[in-house]
């Protein structure tokens, strides 16, 4: 696979399978052995297709007009990395929240590895911002420093 056709894959995940919630491509895209070391997540890590199409049912319950763009991507060899937004409004349970009816809007960067013989995305490491979508539906305080 050519690093333009692993963008392209990249986006489809992101846009089409997390923004639009179409879980039928993640059996297209991703291996069955993808993990993905989510710092967010307790275990450290997200292992399986089938666990990642629950994590895309998840958002969309929680933010159900979720929409995800791809704002810039880099590849070379069997890896992408891909810097994308989130957002929508945020209406059910988010990560023990329940809904509020917030916007909601988050950024992040991964890189992802794809497996060659298969073309399907193996391995990922991501960064997103949670904290500040958590502070944006109320369930962090905003600091308040005072000076000295």
């Amino acid at each position: 696979m050519s690093a333009q056709e692993n963008k392209e894959k990249m986006r489809r995940l992101l846009e089409e399978a997390f923004g639009e919630g179409k879980t039928q491509l993640v059996d297209e895209l991703l291996h069955s052995d993808f993990v993905c070391y989510d710092p967010n997540s307790e275990a450290g890590e997200i292992r399986g297709a089938e666990t990642i199409k629950g994590e895309i049912e998840y958002f969309h319950s929680a933010v159900p007009d979720l929409s995800w763009r791809v704002v810039d991507q880099i590849a070379e060899g069997d890896k992408v990395v891909s810097r994308w937004e989130a957002s929508g409004t945020h209406q059910g349970e988010f990560f023990g929240v329940p809904g509020t009816g917030k916007r909601l809007e988050m950024s992040g960067i991964q890189i992802d590895r794809f497996d060659e013989e298969s073309g399907k995305v193996v391995e990922e490491w991501p960064e997103y911002d949670l904290l500040g979508a958590m502070k944006q539906i109320g369930a962090i305080p905003e600091s308040q420093q005072t000076g000295s």
